[in-house]
């Protein structure tokens, strides 16, 4: 089961990429905006740094139970 979920709010998205360099391995661009490859992950890993490096913060990681 995973142990986290990784969502792009898309409607604050600017689309400047900082997710995708930070961490290529669960984020890409889709257009002019960011895309989770995996929403549920098991390590939270370089997404959080993708999160913390986000200067619009619209990257969610939430920890499931």
């Amino acid at each position: 089961m995973a142990k986290f979920k990784v969502e792009v709010i898309k409607e604050d998205c600017i689309g400047c990429g900082a997710c995708a360099a930070a961490c290529p391995d669960n984020f890409e661009m889709e257009g002019d905006k960011a895309k989770v490859k995996k929403a549920m992950i098991d390590e939270i890993g370089c997404s959080q740094d993708a999160a913390d490096g986000c200067p619009v913060s619209c990257i969610k990681i939430t920890k499931l139970k």
